[in-house]
């Protein structure tokens, strides 16, 4: 068995849950359109995504490509609504520049977790507090791969609380 790359950042404050038991209604219509794209492949690819019927969710949708050796995750987006509500843009960035720690803490576990799991990882965040905000959210990253098998980006949706 392969070792775990995530460090298991869960506490009162933030919990991982089933990727069914979501309830932000844009989430869910995310989660279900990421599993209608797989068509046959383990993962969808980021083309298979029209970002044009994704306005339900855009705001509040990153993109984040994966970068192997080292392994790094490099914001190609960051939603805008999160961007306003933490004061800082990750566009064009490496999620190790945030400069809030906690919440880069935060958001590594949840990418490495969707690696090590190679499947969807949804979370919730009930009053988590980071070094610059306090999070009530649903959080749902899908994985992405160009070749249907390899983990090449992941695509991360919020939904407030």
């Amino acid at each position: 068995m392969a070792p775990r790359l995530y460090c298991g950042v869960e506490s009162q404050i933030q919990e991982y849950i089933g990727v069914d038991t979501l309830t932000n209604a844009a989430l869910n219509r995310l989660r279900d359109e990421w599993r209608s794209r797989c068509c046959g492949r383990r993962f969808p690819a980021r083309a298979d995504f029209d970002p044009t019927a994704m306005g339900y969710i855009l705001g509040n949708l990153s993109l984040v490509e994966v970068r192997r050796h080292p392994l790094r995750f490099f914001f190609r987006v960051h939603a805008s609504n999160i961007a306003a509500r933490f004061g800082f843009d990750m566009t064009r960035k490496f999620l190790d520049e945030s400069p809030d720690v906690r919440y880069r803490s935060v958001v590594l576990d949840h990418y490495l977790r969707t690696l090590d799991e190679r499947g969807p990882v949804a979370a919730r965040h009930e009053q988590e507090i980071t070094d610059r905000t306090v999070i009530n959210c649903e959080a749902l990253t899908l994985p992405l791969a160009h070749d249907g098998e390899n983990i090449d980006m992941v695509m991360t949706g919020l939904g407030w609380r």
